[in-house]
């Protein structure tokens, strides 16, 4: 069901393209060459989904598309997480293009193409997360008229769409060809659970229902463990 009035498309593929752009001369100028295949697939499986999916919320529910093009944090903790996890997730696209420069590792297509597959299946269950919670913000907060979502991946774990960020960024460094880049995306997980711990504090105080939520749905990431 559409919420809101659609967004012009016309600026939303612009900033796409815009990123396109800025990750490609990261991925290549590193590099220092264009004969990088495994960026070459990469971009496709990143950028070719990303535009189905804002072009799909364009249309079908641009409130959800405006919260997810929010950036501005408002609570330390959160910005602090998103300071290192943004330093981590530099550092996890910087050292492809170099691995692939100087020629340290020497991954199997079979397991670049698997890693792309996982990446593919990552990113396939944060659009199912968009689909079942409009309130799925880049921004910590509770709106007016929030409630809590608990059909779909959410009754399995009360954050799917960490998982599904996880998933992608730990497939994405063995997607560009590079083992020793998957060391800093190793971080990245460490730095969710801190944004988690301080996300929760705040749903448990404002968002109506959240407290029963996390009594009857135990795992924040991964059932049984935590």
């Amino acid at each position: 069901m559409s919420e809101g009035h659609a967004l012009p498309i016309g600026p939303i593929i612009g900033r796409l393209v815009a990123a396109a752009l800025a990750l490609s001369a990261l991925f290549f100028g590193t590099a220092g060459t264009l004969v990088y295949w495994e960026a070459w697939v990469y971009l496709v499986v990143l950028f070719l989904p990303t535009g189905l999916v804002l072009v799909y919320l364009a249309r079908s529910n641009p409130a959800l598309l405006e919260r997810r093009l929010r950036k501005r944090e408002r609570r330390t903790r959160q910005k602090a997480a998103l300071t290192l996890a943004m330093v981590i997730i530099l550092l996890a696209f910087v050292l492809p293009g170099l691995d692939r420069r100087f020629g340290w590792s020497d991954l199997p297509r079979a397991v670049v193409l698997f890693a792309d597959l996982v990446f593919l299946m990552g990113y396939g269950l944060f659009f199912l997360v968009l689909r079942e919670n409009s309130f799925a913000s880049r921004v910590v907060e509770v709106e007016a008229g929030q409630q809590v979502v608990t059909t779909g991946p959410y009754r399995v774990v009360r954050h799917p769409m960490y998982v599904a960020i996880i998933v992608v960024y730990l497939a994405s460094p063995l997607a560009l060809g590079s083992i020793y880049a998957v060391a800093p995306a190793l971080l990245l997980p460490l730095i969710l659970v801190v944004r988690i711990l301080d996300e929760e504090r705040l749903l448990t105080r404002d968002l109506p229902g959240y407290r029963e939520y996390r009594s009857t749905t135990r795992a924040r990431l991964l059932p049984g463990i935590w």
